[in-house]
């Protein structure tokens, strides 16, 4: 029967539509154990893995729809997706999963699902449609004069972020999210991330990046009236409402010339000591920084051209919420440098902006890949992601 459902589902036509039902009741027959260790809940307000602390180890995965996925198909991915998600993030195998064992520990996984601009093309909205629900900012970034981008780091129609503490956890749910697709959808790159293992540091502790620098300092507190403001979408277009965000960016960083640097030089830099990642101004990681310091000779304490100061907010519209993960591969080490918010043209162009025309860190780091996708809101038992979209 799981088989079936999923061929129905991603089939097209009025079946594709009739199963919805049916998926329901399969999402009921798991037990939801949102309290457990180990789980992270998958229903509500929003999506999970983004507010969620972030977990030990990510892959970011691009799809393109294939020709013929149409509107219908298309959301017949979305419900697999869906269903497949909630029972890996609840410790059960996907619907047909052929190595259930490996969903046993869910190791804390969140499944994310965005909209790259594809999802808004003539195949699944007429042109007149999409214009009233594409979000004026889905598109690529403007064109920033440091950036080295290449396709295979770029783009895509589609977008999983896939998290938990568990490598092996985070391999599993990959495959089963994408091989249950594959006669609707292709994958476009994979992009894998590492932080801190845990227990390795502090509950809450900023990560440090491969340059060892301490990262994601400055980001508004989970739950905070800030964080709502900031990350959440209030509505525009509507049925983004509860929705956010994501530019993600993929950071070459020049190790073995940075490693030429002394520590001052790294420090004055960044505008943080390494040690502790507090502003050269302070003694603490949050203290805030002064800006206006000068020393004995009237030379600024934290340059003005320092990464920290020209990645600074201007005002409150350039705060949106940092959550990087380290890569270290074949290509190279950097970071993949996830940025949430509400409206990606007023809040992460400019701060992106400032920093392409003039940052001291600028030699030692390349953007070579980039992609903007909106993130849903959440939904409940029997829904999917984009709901608000497709049947709004």
């Amino acid at each position: 029967m799981a088989e079936l459902t999923r061929r129905r589902l991603l089939g097209g036509g009025a079946a594709a539509l009739g199963v919805v039902g049916l998926g329901a009741a399969g999402i009921g027959r798991v037990t939801a154990r949102d309290e457990d260790p180990g789980i992270v809940g998958f229903h509500g307000t929003h999506q999970a893995g983004i507010e969620t602390e972030p977990q030990a180890f990510a892959s970011f995965v691009a799809l393109d729809l294939l020709p013929g996925t149409d509107r219908r198909a298309l959301v017949g991915v979305l419900k697999v997706w869906a269903q497949d998600a909630y029972r890996l993030t609840t410790g059960t195998g996907g619907l047909g999963d052929t190595e259930p064992e490996l969903a046993q520990d869910p190791a804390n996984l969140t499944v994310t699902v965005g909209f790259g601009p594809g999802v808004f093309g003539p195949a699944v909205f007429a042109s007149a449609d999409a214009e009233k629900v594409r979000p004026e900012w889905l598109r690529p970034l403007p064109a920033f004069g440091i950036d080295r981008l290449e396709d295979r780091w770029s783009g895509g129609d589609l977008m999983l972020q896939v998290c938990a503490d568990d490598p092996v956890t985070v391999a599993h749910a990959v495959r089963t999210l994408t091989r249950t697709v594959r006669s609707q959808v292709s994958v476009r790159w994979v992009q894998r991330g590492f932080r801190h293992a845990p227990g390795t540091r502090p509950e809450g502790a900023s990560m440090r990046n491969l340059m060892g620098q301490v990262d994601g300092t400055v980001n508004p507190a989970a739950r905070s009236t800030e964080f709502q403001g900031r990350v959440w979408n209030p509505g525009s277009p509507p049925w983004l409402a509860g929705g956010s965000s994501l530019v993600l960016r993929r950071i070459r960083m020049e190790l073995d010339t940075w490693d030429e640097l002394d520590r001052p030089a790294r420090e004055l830099t960044v505008g943080r000591t390494l040690s502790n990642g507090a502003p050269l101004t302070g003694t603490a990681e949050h203290d805030d920084p002064d800006f206006d310091a000068v020393d004995r000779y009237g030379i600024p304490v934290i340059p003005p051209e320092s990464h920290m100061a020209r990645a600074r907010p201007r005002n409150a519209d350039e705060q949106f919420l940092r959550r990087g993960y380290n890569y270290d591969d074949a290509d190279g080490a950097g970071l993949l440098f996830a940025a949430y918010q509400a409206d990606v043209n007023r809040q992460f162009v400019p701060v992106q902006q400032r920093l392409a025309d003039h940052d001291a860190l600028n030699p030692w780091i390349t953007p070579i890949g980039s992609a903007v996708f909106a993130i849903p809101s959440g939904f409940g038992a029997g829904g999917y992601p984009g709901e608000t979209l497709f049947e709004g």
